[in-house]
Parts: C-alpha cells; sequence; structure tokens
C-alpha cells in the first residue's frame, strides 16, 4: 500500500510540474518574449506590431468596468494614442506563467511598473497558433491595497450615484 502511495504521489507531482512553468518567478521564453515585445510595441507606439500580437477574436478587460473591448475595438480606442506617437509604457516587475498539458495554451499573471497608473498587474492567455504564441486574453487592473479597499468602495459608489444624477438631468 506504501508503494502504491508512493507512486501516486510521484504521478501527481510530475504532472504538476509539467503544468507550471520551468522559468519561474520572471518567466522568459517564449512567453514571456511575447509579452516583453508587446509591452515594447507599446512604448515604441508601434500599433502595427503592438496588435500583431492579439489573436482575431481576442478580449482586453481594461481598468474601467466599461472596458470589456474585443481586439478591433480596443484598437479604435487606442488608435489616437498610437497615432500621436506615445501609447503607455508597462513593464513586467515579475511574472508567473503556466502552461495547459499540450503546450498549446498558456496562462500568466505579471506585476507591472507602470509610469501613470502605478503598480498594476497584468493577466492573460496565450494560444499558440502556427505563426506563433497570441494573446487571446489580457486583463489589465490598479492593484489597490487591502487597507484601501473599503474607501476605494465607498468612492465609487459616490462616483456611480454621481453618473446616474447626471444621466437623470440631462
Amino acid at each position: 500500500m506504501k508503494k502504491i502511495l508512493s507512486l501516486f504521489a510521484v504521478f501527481l507531482a510530475a504532472g504538476a510540474a509539467t503544468a507550471q512553468s520551468a522559468d519561474g518567478v520572471f518567466a522568459s521564453g517564449a512567453i514571456g518574449g511575447v509579452l516583453d515585445a508587446w509591452h515594447a510595441a507599446a512604448a515604441a507606439a508601434d500599433e502595427e506590431k503592438y496588435f500583431s500580437y492579439f489573436t482575431p477574436d481576442a478580449v482586453f478587460l481594461g481598468t474601467d468596468a466599461s472596458e470589456r473591448w474585443t481586439r478591433d475595438e480596443f484598437r479604435k480606442w487606442a488608435h489616437p494614442y498610437f497615432a500621436k506617437g506615445k501609447a503607455w509604457s508597462f513593464k513586467s516587475v515579475a511574472r508567473w506563467i503556466t502552461f495547459a498539458q499540450d503546450r498549446t495554451v498558456a496562462w500568466f499573471d505579471e506585476a507591472l511598473d507602470t509610469p501613470n497608473m502605478g503598480p498594476c498587474r497584468g493577466s492573460g492567455v496565450l494560444v499558440a497558433t502556427p505563426s506563433g504564441w497570441k494573446i487571446a486574453q489580457y486583463n489589465l487592473s490598479i492593484t489597490i491595497p487591502n487597507a484601501l479597499a473599503d474607501d476605494f468602495k465607498k468612492r465609487i459608489e459616490a462616483y456611480e450615484k454621481q453618473q446616474q444624477k447626471n444621466k437623470k438631468g440631462a
């Protein structure tokens, strides 16, 4: 019985090891390279390159509750920033990547240093395609310390109440 349990534990550990990135806390490799190049394209205001990293059916979730965009909707929103030659600058300071067992899907989260929004978190899903890894979903969030959450909740509620009042008065 001990041998069976030991063997079972080895199989479980092996399965977990194949699902987790071997790159450690700051993942590099193919996925890290795609994400770094994607962030660099935004910093260089290279719109064509930036959006080439998305799948055609990709979804981008922004920091505002209303920001759930398809790739094309997001590109339309972002175009004026790229056209001015200044999009945004996100630098990943830590990244974790996990792969599906067949290694055709990867999901990640990364801590971001941003000059305009402060500390943020990006997370998402990439899929392997014939032309390389592509971003199928990206979720950008502003990290808020738990100790400040109650204050932010109240501020958001007051903001939404004011927005409703403005709609009724318009």
